[in-house]
């Protein structure tokens, strides 16, 4: 398959940033270990002195797989046993889809009176374009950086190469389209 042809798509959905120094490391929910370890070694790195962890469990599932009650509690169950300090794990443990970990974080920072100026977005390789979207429409005045990690074996170099890969990556080109329609629309006129 010529590189052309897919490398447009792999340009709008695969956003990655070096991390610089920020004011919080914001995790959308999931029921992947590998976006709390990314997090918790930026945080160890000194990129940020705070994270925030969203999420209750997904609205389509209705409940969150194993032992833990929520997303947020999960997530957070690994940073902590990364060694982060729990002083510097925020709450938002309502959302149930990325916008809403968007729309709840921001609510969280604005109660607890957090101005956030630049921030770090950890989110799996596949999911940043989405993700980056819903936040920097949360947060206008926010600078994000994305800092994507690798889930199901999916990323930039390879997604094009297997069918299971292509349905992940074009699902979330097609969300994108779909789950932006009304967002936008309120902005029109």
């Amino acid at each position: 398959m010529p590189e052309h042809f897919y490398q447009g798509i792999t340009d709008f959905i695969f956003v990655e940033n070096p991390p610089e120094k920020s004011d919080i490391i914001l995790i959308p929910g999931g029921n992947y270990p590998e976006a709390a370890l990314g997090a918790a070694r930026l945080y160890h790195q000194g990129y940020a002195p705070l994270l925030l962890p969203s999420g209750r469990y997904s609205i389509l599932q209705g409940y969150f797989p194993g032992d833990y009650e929520t997303e947020w509690s999960y997530l957070s169950s690994i940073l902590l046993e990364q060694k982060v300090p729990g002083e510097v794990i925020l709450r938002e443990d309502q959302a149930s889809f990325t916008y809403e970990n968007a729309i709840y974080s921001r609510r969280v920072l604005e109660e607890a009176g957090l101005k956030i100026g630049q921030a770090l977005l950890v989110c799996q390789t596949f999911h940043a374009r989405r993700c980056l979207m819903y936040y920097q429409e949360q947060f206008p005045d926010t600078r994000f950086l994305v800092c994507p990690v690798e889930t199901k074996g999916i990323n930039k170099d390879n997604w094009f190469l297997s069918q299971e890969k292509i349905d992940v990556v074009l699902g979330e080109v097609e969300r994108c389209g779909t789950q932006f329609h009304e967002i936008l629309k309120r902005y029109a006129n």
